[in-house]
């Protein structure tokens, strides 16, 4: 990119404010997948009644509630097998996700599992929400997509390692 100076004096190039904010504009939104999905699985651990097979906000009867308006009723079955070791894995895996896209630890991987977690809820629970834009499944799973593009090329454990790959590169002199 050239240097040089707009008509209002504002400089373009190398550290312009263009540039930051270009190199920075997934940080919100790794921000806040990132908390949204570290907060659900610690709400999903910590509720009483989520990880039950039967009652009132447990896992069970949210899934054979929404079993027959489901895209996919078979994937509700999976869970239906074992509803609490379900629960406990959709928790574990919002956890894990929510943790890595914040530290951006293999922000990739991390943002394809948060992708995953909200096709299929979007598959599942929030298939029958009419019109579709009413379900929020849907919005999140579009979320994550330039985080599965991107990842997580800065402020993140991802850069730091890369860099000192670089550092220490045989042959790097």
């Amino acid at each position: 990119m050239t240097h040089g100076s707009h008509t209002d004096g504002r400089t373009v190039g190398r550290g312009g404010l263009r540039e930051t904010a270009s190199h920075h504009a997934l940080a919100p939104l790794r921000l806040f997948l990132g908390f949204t999905f570290l907060y659900a699985g610690l709400d999903k651990l910590t509720d009483g009644a989520f990880l039950r097979d039967s009652g009132a906000g447990s896992i069970g009867d949210l899934m054979r509630a929404v079993r027959d308006s489901s895209a996919v009723p078979a994937l509700v079955d999976l869970g239906l097998a074992n509803p609490v070791g379900f629960g406990y894995v959709v928790a574990c895996g919002e956890l894990a996700v929510g943790l890595a896209t914040l530290v951006g630890l293999l922000a990739r991987v991390a943002a394809l599992g948060g992708a995953l977690i909200s096709l299929s809820l979007w598959l599942t629970v929030s298939w029958a929400a009419d019109p579709y834009y009413y379900g929020n499944d849907l919005p999140y799973l579009i979320c994550w997509v330039p985080l599965v593009l991107a990842g997580a090329p800065y402020w993140s454990l991802d850069a730091r390692l890369a860099a000192r790959r670089r550092r220490f590169r045989p042959g790097a002199w």
